[in-house]
């Protein structure tokens, strides 16, 4: 019903457009960048978790696991991306504070700050402005030095973010076309932990965040462009201890319940990220959800890109 609505808009708009003798105005088109898929377990190939939403030109960018930073300056210097340059990043969203969620927000913070011209803008959960409060002290010596010299900087501040906590769901930002609502999820023993549902003019993209089987979920994300979902692998859960299976069962989403979730929202495309897979295959996560869900589905890699 989304779609019809847009095209009838769009229809709408061109006979406009040609009956006043006007160009039609370029639509923005939004782009998904995967700026880390990983989880806690280091991994070469894989920075922590870090989406970033690209549209008109601006980044609206959800965690910042450790290494995210490196492959925002990647995609923004060797990809062309340029909104996703570190001093271009001023919209972060924070689905819950474990560290492969935040780990990269200091290096967000410090990188360029005094070429700043505007502050961060960060929301997310009670917590972030401690977690910032936090980042100002460990950046103390390099901002004191940089201070006392004879260093251009634009604003001596440039460094400290904007921070915006909430507990409940609800829209967190709207702004040029672009809608931005939080919603909770189950994540074991982290209260609140948020997922995200991200609308702009030409798409709707659903991040799940970190969560154990939630129709919630599914509620948000039905008939979305893109839900991009956490998994774990049934092959290699089933291998751990017993306690570990109750601990992983409380605070994520094996592949079957994924391929539950995506029957119930029925996305365009569905991107599994945070793939736990304890030892098993990585793929045998996609190879799970494959089995029980026949719509599009990827395991996301690191600077992959969706339109």
């Amino acid at each position: 019903m989304k779609r019809d609505r847009m095209y009838r808009y769009g229809q709408g708009l061109a006979a406009a457009c040609l009956l006043l003798g006007m160009a039609l105005p370029a639509a923005a088109q939004t782009r998904v960048v995967m700026l880390g898929t990983g989880t806690p377990v280091p991994d070469s190939h894989r920075a922590g978790q870090s989406v970033a939403v690209v549209h008109d030109d601006k980044a609206y960018v959800f965690d910042l696991g450790d290494g995210a930073i490196r492959n925002a300056i990647r995609a923004s210097q060797d990809m062309g991306i340029e909104a996703l340059s570190p001093t271009r990043i001023d919209r972060v969203f924070f689905t819950h504070l474990h560290s492969d969620h935040m780990l990269d927000y200091p290096a967000l913070l410090n990188t360029y700050w005094w070429r700043r011209d505007h502050h961060v803008e960060v929301y997310g959960p009670p917590g972030i402005e401690a977690m910032s409060q936090g980042v100002y002290q460990m950046l103390a010596p390099d901002i004191a030095a940089r201070k006392a010299g004879n260093q251009p900087i634009s604003d001596p501040a440039g460094y400290r973010a904007n921070t915006h906590a909430f507990r409940d769901n609800g829209v967190v930002l709207a702004e040029n076309g672009v809608r931005i609502s939080a919603f909770k999820v189950s994540h074991g023993e982290v209260k609140p932990a948020f997922g995200y549902r991200i609308e702009t003019p030409d798409k709707t993209i659903v991040l799940s965040g970190d969560t154990a089987y939630d129709p919630h979920v599914a509620a948000q994300a039905r008939d979305a462009d893109i839900l991009i979902h956490e998994a774990a692998s049934q092959a290699g859960l089933s291998a751990l201890p017993a306690q570990w299976q109750r601990y992983h069962h409380a605070a994520h989403t094996p592949s079957d319940a994924v391929a539950r979730i995506a029957n119930q929202a029925r996305p365009d495309k569905l991107i599994l990220v945070h793939n736990l897979f304890y030892g098993a295959d990585e793929k045998s996560t996609l190879t799970e959800v494959r089995k029980d869900y026949e719509g599009d589905v990827v395991l996301a890699n690191d600077l992959d890109v969706f339109e």
